[in-house]
């Protein structure tokens, strides 16, 4: 999770392609240029264990753009692929 918000704060949408899951990835990952990420709070994890497939992180990221200045919420799954974690997908609240 963490890795994923540091690629969009410094805008790395390799790293994004790689840590998602290939069944929901979709066919390009633009990375806006005037979102600035200003922080990242993690709320509850549940499961993603070293024993476990899946995994749910549900967190909060602060961004601004501009003037403005925002939160992104989202509940998102993760699966273990390869001994790696990839995005799955994710509900935003």
């Amino acid at each position: 999770m963490r890795s994923r918000y540091a690629a969009y704060a410094l805008g790395m949408p390799d790293h994004l392609f790689r840590t998602w899951h290939p069944r929901t990835r979709p066919a390009e990952l633009p990375v806006p240029d005037e979102t600035r990420w200003t922080g990242l709070d993690v709320l509850d994890v549940v499961g993603g264990s070293a024993d476990e497939a899946t995994g749910i992180v549900e967190f909060v990221a602060h961004w601004r753009s501009g003037d403005q200045q925002g939160v992104l919420r989202e509940r998102s799954t993760f699966a273990r692929r390869g001994g790696r974690w990839v995005y799955v997908d994710g509900v935003t609240s």
